[in-house]
């Protein structure tokens, strides 16, 4: 199992000295891959304690990519009924070019809180269709990243004359996840993703949706996709209302060995830190003492 890294885009002062940090430390312990979270306007109220102040996503994840070539980079989610289809398509054709193939993005559909975030960027009216536009988003992506110059013809785009280029270098295989809890997610995580990447979930409720979303790959005749988990870390802090990794590294480290042994292939870690001292301590420690246990007693 690979570990991840949500990096810290969010909170008032959020910029390159975090960002650095937090990609190095990475880096420097063998981590996999580093993320960004994708929010553009949210309403005041609670949730602007988090996101009011936010990188945005694709300017950001551009940056460290470019800073830092030994991980790989990607989107916890990407929500692409906020933004618009094929300029998503190059701009991630983009990035996956400019890094020689180490883009993976996650994708939703987003909750029904979101409504006004949606309102505030002149999207309401695809709210209620969001699920729609994201199946159709991933349908396009797929075809202009194969290097196909046929037409598409979808609900909300269609394409007859168009170039498009460069390509990514992954191709149309370049890696979505599909995040989410309800059936239908994992059936498009199964059939028109590559992984799953599940939020907020312990090691039993992930291993609950596995014969799930083997049955659906199966019957798509697709290969089983890959398990990634958003955990969030919480050292030597009481729980929180969602699950969390939290408490002693002791308590952590057999939950750590749950996830592995339900096939998780990556645990994308969450850490309340920001400032880069107390993020990197807090990497380093779980590092040190959660994961390298958790490896021991696997």
């Amino acid at each position: 199992m690979k570990l991840g890294l949500i990096l810290p885009t969010i909170r008032a002062g959020a910029g390159t000295e975090h960002l650095d940090a937090a990609a190095s430390a990475a880096a420097r312990l063998g981590w996999s891959s580093v993320y960004v979270t994708d929010h553009l306007m949210v309403p005041r109220g609670p949730e602007a304690e988090d996101y009011g102040w936010v990188l945005e996503a694709t300017t950001a994840l551009t940056w460290v990519a470019a800073r830092h070539e030994s991980l790989r980079v990607g989107f916890s989610v990407l929500i692409p009924a906020m933004r618009d289809a094929p300029l998503l398509a190059k701009q991630l054709a983009t990035i996956d070019h400019l890094t020689g193939g180490r883009l993976t993005v996650g994708v939703g559909a987003s909750e029904r809180h979101d409504l006004q975030e949606y309102a505030n960027l002149g999207k309401e009216d695809r709210f209620a269709r969001r699920g729609l536009y994201l199946d159709e988003t991933i349908a396009l992506w797929r075809h202009l990243w194969s290097g196909s110059t046929e037409p598409f013809e979808g609900e909300f785009h269609t394409l007859r004359d168009f170039t498009f280029a460069p390509l990514p270098p992954q191709g149309a295989a370049l890696p979505l996840w599909c995040g989410g809890r309800a059936d239908r997610i994992l059936r498009r995580a199964a059939v028109l993703c590559n992984g799953y990447h599940a939020a907020q979930l312990n090691a039993a409720e992930v291993a609950e949706r596995i014969p799930k979303l083997r049955a659906y790959a199966e019957e798509a005749d697709r290969p089983m996709p890959s398990i990634s988990v958003r955990v969030r870390v919480r050292l030597d802090a009481e729980p929180i209302e969602k699950y969390s990794l939290h408490g002693s590294p002791e308590r952590m480290i057999p939950e750590v060995v749950d996830f592995a042994r339900a096939a998780v292939d990556e645990l994308v870690l969450v850490f309340r830190e920001r400032e880069p001292d107390t993020l990197v301590a807090a990497m380093e420690r779980f590092d040190a003492e959660v994961f390298a246990a958790a490896l021991e007693r696997g």
